[in-house]
């Protein structure tokens, strides 16, 4: 596995997913008199939190097909998540060998290349490079368990449509304009990112729902980024997941790793 693959792997679902997604500098909003104010879907919005899966801590196993551009892996993702505090993946490449590690905190951003014995370090900050301010560690969470962003749903440019199978909610927030497509459970199936005024997205979908103890989980996800010329899709089936279990994240780097700056 390549280096450049496999870095970008590293980060596919608390970075480069998000990389070249969207913008990195924020543009000014202007109002769209087509969006109502989203104080008159209150009581919805309550129902999206209410629905949205509410745990202390996630461990998954998922096998991903990533591709990007003309190349492919296969892998498998050990994914790890504090609610709150820290995100943790491990990603296993050919022959059962762990291949890098990445840490994502509230406040900083960690990976280890283990084949090509290299440690990144970087404040969460670092991210913005990529996307938009407007992604916090929080929407990140929210992403990989199929969660509705509800600090992204609290703008005054909202619009959510409804019918008898499904919901839509568009709206507009820190430059960012996003789609939501719900289920009948409050449950989203669909996720559009985009920044105004570019072409620059993120798709990410959730499918093959299963009550996993008291929670309603997607098994499948799928991903797809497009911008700067570039695109990055990644298909994602879990074989394990487990809600509210005592989690180890461990992430030692041993000292002969050089450091890339």
């Amino acid at each position: 596995m390549r280096r450049n693959i496999l870095n970008k792997i590293s980060l596919l679902l608390v970075l480069a997913v998000l990389m070249n997604a969207c913008g990195s500098k924020k543009q000014t909003v202007k109002t769209d008199p087509t969006l109502p104010k989203a104080s008159n879907n209150e009581e919805l919005l309550r129902n999206f939190e209410l629905s949205n899966l509410d745990f202390h801590t996630f461990n998954g196993r998922a096998k991903a097909k990533v591709v990007m551009g003309k190349e492919d892996q296969n892998v498998t993702l050990n994914i790890r998540i504090d609610r709150g505090k820290a995100i943790w993946i491990s990603v296993t490449a050919l022959l059962g060998i762990e291949a890098a590690r990445v840490m994502i905190t509230p406040d900083s951003v960690k990976i280890m290349n283990k084949l090509q014995g290299e440690y990144i370090k970087k404040p969460f900050s670092y991210i913005y490079k990529y996307t938009n301010p407007g992604i916090s560690y929080r929407m990140l969470e929210d992403i990989l368990v199929g969660n509705i962003s509800v600090e992204m749903l609290r703008t005054d440019q909202l619009q959510v449509a409804t019918s008898t199978d499904d919901i839509q909610i568009i709206g507009v927030k820190e430059g960012l304009t996003f789609h939501y497509g719900v289920n009948a459970q409050n449950r989203p199936f669909n996720f559009n990112l985009m920044e105004l005024g570019k072409t620059n997205k993120l798709e990410a979908n959730y499918s093959d729902y299963a009550m996993i103890g008291a929670y309603n989980f997607p098994q499948r996800f799928t991903l797809n980024v497009e911008g700067s010329g570039a695109k990055v899709s990644a298909d994602m089936a879990y074989n394990r997941a487990e809600f509210n279990i005592a989690n180890e994240m461990p992430f030692n780097v041993p000292s002969k790793y050089k450091v890339i700056n």
